[in-house]
C-alpha cells in the first residue's frame, strides 16, 4: 500500500511539473541506486526520477535487461565413498532473471537438476551464489541429455531421439526435466520444421513409458506440463507445412508411422501410444476422427460434419471419437479456423497431478482438440466427443468427462450425456464448450491410490467366502435345533432369535449365490431392471437384519438394565416382526423410485464383475445412514449394558461370563459393522480386514453361543443321539431328556431376550 501511494505521488509530480523534490533523484551514472530494488516484489510501482523531474529509466525494465556472461566456477560433488570433491562447472550466457543449466549436471536430493539464476545485485548483473551446495552426480544418460539442453545444437531433437532409442536405461526425473528444457528451446525458435515431428513423437512416447513416481517428481518442477505444452504448440503450428505434398517427414519407421491422405485432407502420425491427426475439412468435409480397436491393433475412421452422434457411438469397439457438426464448423470458419488437429494419448502419463489426494482419475484415452487460427477457445456451439469408460473397479464413483488445466482435471464447461444414455454406457458421449485435452474421469478413494491392493482384494474375498459359509452352516443348525426340540423353539427369546437368523440367513445366502454364480457376469449395461431388482433385494435384506438387531438391542437393555418393572405388550413379538420386516421397505422403495439410477451397474469392463447395489445418494441415505445410526445406537447400548452388569455383578468368578456376554452382544447386535463404516470412510485397510473377519461370522458366533456352549442344548442333542443309537429299531423314539429341557431351557436361553 505504501509503495502504491508512493507511485501516485510520483505521478502527480510528473503531471503537475512541481518542483517538489522527487522520490529518487538519480543521475544517469547512478541508475544502480534504483536497480538495487530489483529483488523487490512490487518493483513495477517504484519511480526513478531525474533532477529535472522527468521519469528516468523504468526500473522494472532495467531489472530484466541484459545478460550474465558465461562463467566457469567450482562446485562440490558427492563421491561414491560419501566424501566430496571439487569440480569445475560452467554456465553459458543467460538473460537476466532466467536460470541457466549447468554443463556438468548437479542433482539435488530428489534427483532434480540444480540451475543457476542470472540476477541483479547492487546494480550489477551477477550469477546467483552457489556456496554451501553439494551436488549429486548424474548417470551417463542424464549427463548426455543435459549437454544437449546446455549446448542446444541445430539437430538437438534428432540427437535426443537417437540417444533415447539406443539407450536401455529408464528415464530419471532429471532426464524428463532436461527434455522439457530442450522442447522449450525448440519452441523459442521462430521457424517450424516438419522433419522433426517423428523424433518429437518418439521422444514423447519414451517419456510416456516412464514410471509414475519419476513423472510425479518431474511434475513438481513443472517439467511434464512444460513438455506437454511445448509439444502440442509445436505440432499445432505445423499444419500449413504438413499439408504440403513436398514436405519431408523423417523417421517413418517401425516406431513411428505416417499416413498421408492428401485427397481427403488428412495426415496421420502414429506411435504405439500417441496419434496425431491433421484434418483439412475443406476437401472432403471431414471434421473428425474415430479410433476403434480391431484385435490387438488400433485403427481410425474419418468422420464428416453431417454424421450423427448415434451413428458414431454405434461404431463397433469404439475407443475415442470427435467431430465438428456442420453448424459448428461454419461458425468457426468465420472466426478464422482453417484446419483441425486431434492428438490422442492412450495413457495419461504426461498429465500429472501433484495433489497428495486425488479425487478423480482418467479411465479412457486423453484426446486433445485444437483449432489453429482460432484465437477464442470458447466455442459458439457445443462440441461432441466420445470416450470409452475403461478400467473401472469397486471403489469408483462420480464418473464424468473432464479436461486438463495443467494442474488438475476439472469438469466446468463440459457435460456428460444423459441420454445416449448415461455415464454407465461403455462409450461415453460428452459435450465441450471450449478446447483443450479431454478424458473420462472416475472418482477414486484412498484405497485406489495405494492403501488396498488387488492382493488385498483377493485375500478379503477368501475371508468373506469362508465366513459366509460357516455362518450359513451355523444358522442352519440353529433352525434344525428349533425344529427338533419344542422346548427350545417355544421360548419367546428363541422366536426373536429365529427371526434375526432368518433375515441373516436370507441375506448371506443371497449374497453368496450372487458372488459365486455367473448371474452378474451375464448382466450388461442395459439390464437396468434386473440390476435394480437385485440391488433392492440386497438393500432390503440388509436393513431387515439391522432392524432385528436394533429390536434385540432394546430388549437386552430392558433385561439387563431395567430389570424390575418391565412389562412387554401383548403380542410384542408379532408387533416386532411386523415392524422389522416392513419398515425397511420404506427406504428401499424411496431409493427405487427417487434415485433409480443409483442401482445401475457401476462396473463396465471385462476385468471386473458388474455390481448391482445402490451408489451415490442412494447408498449414503438409503443404506449407510440407517445402518450407521443403528450401529451407533447398539454400540452405546452394549457399552451401557456391560458397565451396568460390571457394577452390579463384578467378582473374579464372573469376569469370564461378563466378557462372554460382551462378545455375544458385540456380534448379536452387529457392532462389527463399525469396522465396515470405518473402511467405507477410508480410515485404513486394517478395518476392511476386521470387518470381513467379524461381520461374516455373525451367524457362526450365534450358533456357538446358543447351540454349542448352551449346556441344555448340548444335553438335548447328546440325549437325542444316545436315544437314536439305543432304540434305532423302534418306530417311536422317546427323548429322555425332554423334562430336563423344559426345566433348563427356560433359564439359559432366556439370555437372548426373554424380555
Amino acid at each position: 500500500m505504501l509503495l502504491f501511494l508512493w507511485w501516485i505521488a510520483g505521478y502527480i509530480i510528473l503531471v503537475s511539473g512541481s518542483t517538489t523534490p522527487p522520490l529518487f533523484t538519480i543521475e544517469p551514472q547512478n541508475i544502480a541506486r534504483c536497480l538495487d530494488y530489483c529483488h523487490l516484489k512490487n518493483l513495477r510501482f517504484l519511480l526513478c526520477v531525474e533532477a529535472d523531474g522527468q521519469l528516468s529509466h523504468n526500473p522494472y525494465k532495467d531489472c530484466n535487461r541484459g545478460f550474465c556472461k558465461a562463467e566457469d566456477f567450482e562446485l562440490e560433488y558427492e563421491t561414491d565413498d560419501s566424501s566430496s570433491e571439487t569440480r569445475i562447472n560452467r554456465v553459458e550466457k543467460t538473460p537476466v532473471g532466467q536460470k541457466a543449466n549447468l554443463r556438468d549436471l548437479c542433482l539435488n536430493e530428489r534427483g532434480i537438476p540444480i540451475r543457476r539464476r542470472c540476477q541483479i545485485r547492487n546494480g550489477k548483473r551477477v550469477w546467483q551464489s552457489m556456496d554451501h551446495i553439494t551436488c549429486r552426480s548424474a548417470p551417463e544418460l542424464s549427463s548426455s541429455i543435459n549437454l544437449l539442453a546446455v549446448k542446444s545444437p541445430p539437430d538437438m531433437i534428432s540427437q535426443l531421439s537417437n540417444l533415447l532409442t539406443q539407450s536401455q536405461e529408464k528415464l530419471a526425473a532429471a532426464d524428463v526435466f532436461s527434455i522439457s528444457e530442450i522442447f522449450d528451446s525448440l519452441v523459442q525458435k521462430p521457424e517450424r520444421n516438419a522433419e522433426v515431428v517423428g523424433d518429437l513423437m518418439k521422444i514423447c512416447q519414451k517419456v510416456m513409458t516412464t514410471d509414475n513416481e519419476t513423472l510425479r517428481i518431474s511434475a513438481d518442477v513443472n517439467a511434464t506440463n512444460s513438455l506437454l505444452s511445448n509439444f502440442e504448440d509445436y505440432l499445432d503450428e505445423l499444419g500449413s507445412k504438413i499439408f504440403q505434398k513436398n514436405t519431408s517427414i523423417l523417421n517413418n519407421s517401425t516406431e513411428f508411422k505416417v499416413e498421408r491422405h492428401f485427397d481427403h485432407g488428412v495426415v496421420v502420425l502414429k506411435t504405439s501410444e500417441l496419434s496425431v491427426f491433421f484434418v483439412d475439412p475443406e476437401l472432403k468435409n471431414i471434421t473428425g476422427m474415430a479410433i476403434f480397436s480391431r484385435g490387438n491393433t488400433s485403427e481410425f475412421r474419418a468422420l464428416h460434419s453431417n454424421d450423427t452422434e448415434e451413428d458414431v457411438r454405434a461404431i463397433e469397439n469404439l475407443e475415442t471419437a470427435v467431430f465438428l457438426p456442420e453448424k459448428l464448423w461454419r461458425k468457426l470458419k468465420r472466426k478464422g479456423a482453417s484446419y483441425l488437429v486431434f492428438k490422442v494419448y492412450t495413457r495419461d502419463a504426461l498429465f500429472v497431478e501433484t495433489l497428495e489426494e486425488l479425487k478423480r482419475r482418467p479411465t479412457s484415452n486423453v484426446i486433445s482438440i485444437t483449432i489453429p487460427g482460432l484465437e477464442d477457445t470458447k466455442l459458439p456451439e457445443k462440441l461432441p466427443f466420445f470416450l470409452r469408460n475403461g478400467k473401472a473397479n469397486h471403489t469408483q464413483y462420480e464418473g464424468g468427462c473432464g479436461y486438463w488445466n495443467y494442474q488438475t482435471w476439472l469438469s466446468d464447461g463440459i457435460s456428460t450425456s444423459g441420454n445416449l444414455d448415461n455415464s454407465y454406457h461403455s462409450v461415453i458421449l460428452c459435450h465441450a464448450e471450449h478446447l483443450t485435452q479431454f478424458t473420462f474421469l472416475l472418482g477414486v478413494s484412498k484405497m485406489q491410490t495405494g492403501q488396498v491392493t488387488y492382493e488385498d482384494d483377493h485375500t478379503l474375498d477368501i475371508i468373506t467366502n469362508v465366513g459366509l459359509t460357516l455362518s450359513l452352516l451355523g444358522l442352519f443348525i440353529i433352525f434344525l435345533t428349533a425344529a427338533v426340540f419344542k422346548s427350545f423353539r417355544s421360548l419367546a427369546s428363541t422366536k426373536i432369535l429365529l427371526n434375526l437368523c432368518a433375515a441373516l440367513f436370507l441375506q448371506l445366502l443371497f449374497f453368496l449365490i450372487l458372488s459365486q454364480s455367473h448371474l452378474l457376469e451375464q448382466l450388461n449395461q442395459t439390464d437396468t431392471e434386473r440390476c435394480t431388482l437385485i440391488g433392492a433385494v440386497m438393500q432390503y435384506l440388509l436393513l431387515v437384519v439391522f432392524s432385528w438387531m436394533f429390536i434385540i438391542g432394546f430388549l437386552q437393555y430392558q433385561r439387563y438394565v431395567r430389570v424390575i418393572g418391565v412389562n412387554h405388550p401383548r403380542h410384542y413379538i408379532l408387533m416386532s416382526a411386523i415392524v422389522a420386516w416392513t419398515l425397511p421397505v420404506v427406504p428401499t422403495l424411496l431409493v427405487v423410485f427417487l434415485e433409480p439410477d443409483s442401482y445401475r451397474p457401476s462396473n463396465s469392463t471385462l476385468d471386473t464383475t458388474i455390481l448391482c447395489y445402490p451408489s451415490g445418494y442412494g447408498l449414503s441415505l438409503g443404506v449407510i445412514l440407517p445402518i450407521g445410526l443403528i450401529t451407533i445406537a447398539n454400540a452405546l447400548l452394549v457399552g451401557y449394558i456391560t458397565w451396568s452388569v460390571y457394577k452390579a455383578l463384578f467378582t473374579r468368578d464372573l469376569v469370564l461370563k461378563q466378557l462372554g456376554l460382551f462378545v455375544l452382544l458385540f456380534f448379536l447386535l452387529g457392532i462389527t459393522w463399525i469396522f465396515g463404516l470405518c473402511s467405507y470412510f477410508d480410515f485404513g485397510k486394517i478395518f476392511a480386514y476386521l470387518f470381513c473377519l467379524t461381520a461374516t461370522l455373525q451367524g457362526f458366533v450365534l450358533f456357538l453361543y446358543f447351540i454349542v456352549f448352551n449346556k441344555e442344548n448340548q444335553r438335548a442333542w447328546l440325549g437325542l443321539c444316545f436315544t437314536l443309537r439305543k432304540k434305532k429299531d423302534q418306530e417311536t423314539i422317546e427323548i429322555p431328556t425332554d423334562s430336563i429341557l423344559k426345566r433348563s431351557s427356560q433359564s439359559s436361553t432366556h439370555s437372548t431376550s426373554n424380555n
